[in-house]
């Protein structure tokens, strides 16, 4: 297991549900990159609601349900190597937004 501990860096990627890269859920295809490149973890989480660039709402409330629900993937590892693969995540975003700020690790373990 990697050791992960102090000031590192907390990277957030915003998307939409139905974005996809090569005909695969974007979302899907950005965790597994992760896993690849060896991060120390990822989370996909689901929105319930919220707008974006084109202040479109996306929502799950029933009278106007959205089929492109918010998605954020966090990522929590050191600054170089998520410096590092800023290309390549631009190269699979059309959309969406990336932040970076610094997280401190106190605990990561199984």
């Amino acid at each position: 297991m990697q050791r992960l501990d102090g000031e590192q860096s907390l990277m957030r990627i915003f998307i939409g549900e139905s974005d996809r890269y090569q005909n695969e859920p974007l979302y899907k295809v950005l965790i597994d990159f992760f896993r690849q490149e060896g991060f120390a973890g990822a989370t996909v989480l689901k929105g319930v609601a919220g707008f974006g660039a084109n202040s479109v709402l996306h929502t799950d409330r029933l009278l106007c349900l959205s089929q492109d629900l918010p998605m954020i993937i966090e990522v929590v590892d050191s600054e170089e190597k998520i410096e590092r693969v800023i290309p390549q995540l631009d190269e699979m975003l059309q959309g969406g937004m990336i932040t970076l700020e610094k997280a401190r690790v106190i605990r990561y373990k199984n």
